[in-house]
């Protein structure tokens, strides 16, 4: 059980939904604390209550005001809130990701060293040291969001954003690092790609990363990939 449990607000968002929010940091045991909460809610099948979405650190409840009333919706997430436990989170899969960083496949990895005062190979050797949990899926199909990067090689999001950004780019923006699942427009520094297919709809399991996971890039040279 983790020492502390975070304090949570409940807020109204409109006429059908409420957010749960569990502080204000990114933390494993305050992410811990949105999953937990969103096993026990699914686990009472509550008349009216439909999809849940959770992020780094709170819950969005959707529900059906003509069948669910948000007072009693918020007394029972009380109540669940009240004596909900949150064991130590499992250390997940451990998914490796080869890299190909810098160069065509890394167009921002010049600006990340130079924003940083480093070197292009202290920028590779930092970012390829951990092992990011997966804390969230979100903005396209199969794109993780990943705690726990360095900040050390913190970078600003592009002014504007790309019109395209191929599947497989590895970015920053801020303190966060992730995966570009699908060619989409994108505003993160972009340091890198990988050849590994994070959403494909005609797999048995699209998604390649769940959140609780953890990813470890690899880096390989370009002709490798």
């Amino acid at each position: 059980m983790i020492a502390e449990k975070p304090i949570a607000r409940i807020l109204p968002v409109g006429e059908a939904a409420i957010s749960v929010e569990f502080g204000s940091r990114i933390a494993p045991e305050i992410n811990a604390m949105v999953y937990a909460l969103e096993g026990a809610i699914a686990a009472l099948h509550m008349d009216g209550v439909g999809e849940t979405i959770p992020s780094y650190r709170s819950l969005l409840v959707h529900f059906d005001p003509f069948l669910c009333d948000p007072h009693c919706l918020t007394g029972q997430v009380e109540s669940l809130l009240a004596r909900l436990d949150v064991l130590p989170a499992s250390p997940g899969r451990l998914v490796e990701i080869p890299t190909v960083y810098g160069g065509r496949a890394g167009p921002d990895m010049a600006f990340v060293a130079r924003h940083n005062h480093l070197s292009e190979e202290d920028v590779i050797a930092i970012h390829s040291q951990p092992e990011y949990p997966v804390y969230m899926m979100g903005f396209t199909p199969g794109f993780p969001y990943l705690g726990g990067m360095d900040p050390r090689i913190a970078a600003p999001r592009l002014p504007n954003p790309r019109e395209q950004v191929t599947a497989g780019s590895v970015g920053i923006a801020g303190s966060q690092t992730g995966i570009y699942s699908l060619n989409s427009p994108g505003g993160w520094r972009l340091i890198g790609k990988t050849g590994v297919q994070l959403f494909d709809p005609t797999r048995e399991v699209p998604f390649l990363l769940s959140p609780g996971d953890r990813v470890r890039f690899v880096p390989i040279p370009a002709e490798a990939a």
